[in-house]
């Protein structure tokens, strides 16, 4: 274990901070919570090996530590910087040549198709090199991140000459991609998005707006950016069914796919922010100058449709940046707490290491937990993407499409609560020392506030879970799910009996909340935040079962780990299912009875 400060200082220096790549950790859920290694010798992807996902990770993890993680606390301090004159955004210093590292290295096109360049690796296996990008620094992967769900929707939706001439370009990282929803005056509701597209006679189209809180909008890593924006068509209709998606690059490609002249979009003010300082973010203006040349990304008035495609691959890697950033804060507490004495047992003369204290050791294993269940969630949810394209069967595939739509919202919104929450346990565990920036623990909590925010509130998914998608296919979905997770819980016997009662609460829950739609759908809104909070408890309980029950007989020490784990959560974390099911039925009915009136000032 690579010990976080070379001394016992009171006063630490920041600089050393380390990062542990925790790739065996990562490899372990792949198999024994996704089920990667069985997928793998089923042929389900072609000629993969387990020995080409273990070296894969072993070599992110290298470039992790040594490239990216040294630039995490310097990236911090310096930020980003805004030319007025020019509208050129500067990152950090180091960050363009660890960028140019990483995409010569080939990390930049690892999930994407072959056709276009990329190396064609399941979901599972990028979403584990993501985590490791984001607990280096999560202001560098989130760029990153976005790229890849940028080539993910025009692969989906876009011409086949907008994927000939841009697709390359990003998948080998030359180019990197934006999403541009939202306005001033319209940010989670997108109904309200003014930005205008008029079509040009040859096809393409003007584009003027303003959009806000555009991450990596405008920077110095690539030659050019390619932005994807909703607007509206002269005659479109109100709300979301007249919004369109055009895809707008910062320079026009010339007739031979290099970056030509500057196109009418810049980037006119950057987001004084709490956390993830070096990632740009942005305030976009297209065409001042008469209009930002666009080409239309899908159908006239389905850009909503097209940018959910973006969207839904964000989410899920933003609930892996969460996991990522509950990792790397769990790591620099346990660091200290091996290395800082404070206190003194009876008799002794030296003073203990923290972490021999009780209430220490709770932390960690919360943190340890918490940031487990979190990370089997996503891997779950990442799995049933990767079995969306290639199970071997239409309804195989089709069931998987609607449990990866099941388990989206809960991964994003319960995994980046998590992050908080771990980072927050990790500014405790360092004491008063926690509190200062020099220990780098601030930092990790700063960071982790954003991830339930963006790309769709966790109160948005929360609704998105209630209203959308317990009810898939009547309810089918979720029943499937439910009977999987017992089936899991009883090979385990008695010592699961608490994952079983968390699993009963799940499934009447679920039943009060689909009555409630039918019959009270603000009574099934307020409830929606705690049920996705119990949803979460138990599903992480589930990947820790399955995690514990594939160690079995196997290497000793990963399966004594495994079930501690288990066991812990167990006793520490799945008992407040059935509190959360009490707020839910009952606490539900005290928010809807909330008046203005109650919330007044005095």
């Amino acid at each position: 274990m690579p010990l976080y400060y070379l001394s016992r200082q009171v006063k630490p220096n920041r600089g050393l901070s380390m990062f542990s790549p925790h790739t065996s950790t990562l490899h372990d859920t792949l198999n024994n919570v996704a089920g990667l290694s069985a997928l793998i010798s089923s042929g389900v992807f072609g000629d993969l090996s387990d020995d080409v996902v273990a070296a894969v990770l072993e070599e992110a993890g290298k470039f992790a530590a040594t490239e990216i993680a040294p630039m995490n606390s310097a990236g911090d301090r310096h930020g980003c910087v805004l030319d007025a004159d020019t509208n050129a955004v500067s990152t950090a210093p180091g960050w363009q040549a660890t960028y140019q590292k990483w995409c010569e290295a080939g990390w930049a096109s690892l999930p994407c198709d072959e056709i276009h360049g990329g190396q064609g690796l399941p979901t599972m296996v990028s979403l584990a090199v993501q985590e490791l990008w984001n607990t280096a620094s999560n202001a560098y992967g989130i760029g990153t991140l976005l790229t890849q769900g940028a080539v993910e929707a025009i692969e989906a939706h876009g011409s086949d000459e907008l994927k000939q001439l841009y697709l390359p370009k990003m998948v080998a990282g030359d180019w990197t991609g934006t999403m541009n929803l939202t306005e001033p005056q319209a940010g989670s509701d997108l109904s309200g998005v003014r930005s205008q597209a008029k079509q040009l006679d040859d096809g393409s189209y003007a584009i003027t707006g303003t959009k806000i809180f555009i991450t990596y909008g405008e920077h110095d890593l690539t030659e050019n950016i390619v932005h994807l924006v909703l607007a509206r068509l002269p005659d479109a209709p109100d709300g979301i069914r007249g919004i369109s998606m055009f895809l707008v690059p910062k320079f026009l490609p010339d007739d031979a796919g290099s970056s030509g002249r500057r196109n009418d979009v810049k980037c006119i003010g950057l987001e004084h922010k709490l956390g993830i300082h070096a990632s740009p973010t942005c305030t976009m203006r297209f065409g001042d100058d008469g209009g930002a040349i666009g080409w239309l990304v899908g159908a006239e008035g389905r850009g909503l449709n097209c940018m959910f495609t973006m969207m839904n691959n964000a989410r899920l890697h933003v609930g892996m940046q969460g996991v990522a950033i509950a990792e790397r804060a769990y790591q620099q507490a346990l660091a200290y707490a091996q290395e800082r004495r404070q206190g003194r047992k009876k008799g002794d003369t030296e003073a203990m290491l923290i972490i021999e204290h009780p209430d220490v050791r709770r932390m960690l294993m919360d943190m340890k937990a918490k940031t487990q269940a979190a990370r089997s969630i996503c891997f779950l949810a990442a799995r049933a993407i990767d079995l969306t394209r290639a199970a071997a069967s239409d309804e195989e595939r089709a069931d998987n499409a609607d449990l990866a739509a099941l388990l989206t919202p809960v991964a994003k919104a319960f995994s980046t609560d998590m992050g908080v929450e771990v980072a927050s346990d990790g500014v405790q565990v360092h004491g008063g020392m926690g509190y200062i920036e020099e220990t780098g623990a601030a930092q990790h909590l700063r960071d982790a506030r954003i991830t339930p925010i963006y790309e769709g509130t966790n109160g948005i998914q929360a609704l998105d879970l209630v209203t959308r998608k317990i009810s898939l296919r009547g309810g089918e979905t979720m029943a499937k799910l439910i009977a999987e997770m017992r089936e899991t819980v009883s090979t385990l016997g008695a010592d699961a009996d608490q994952l079983a009662q968390a699993i009963g609460s799940l499934e009447t829950e679920a039943g009060r909340m689909s009555d409630w739609l039918a019959s009270d759908d603000e009574r099934a809104a307020a409830a929606a935040t705690p049920f996705l909070r119990l949803f979460g408890l138990t599903l992480g309980g589930y990947g820790l079962a399955k995690a514990a029950l594939a160690a079995q007989g196997r290497n000793a020490p990963e399966a004594e780990t495994n079930a501690q784990l288990l066991a812990y959560f167990s006793a520490m974390q799945l008992p407040q299912v059935a509190s959360l099911a009490v707020m839910v039925r009952d606490g539900s009915g005290a928010i809807v009875a909330v008046t203005p009136e109650a919330l007044a000032v005095r």
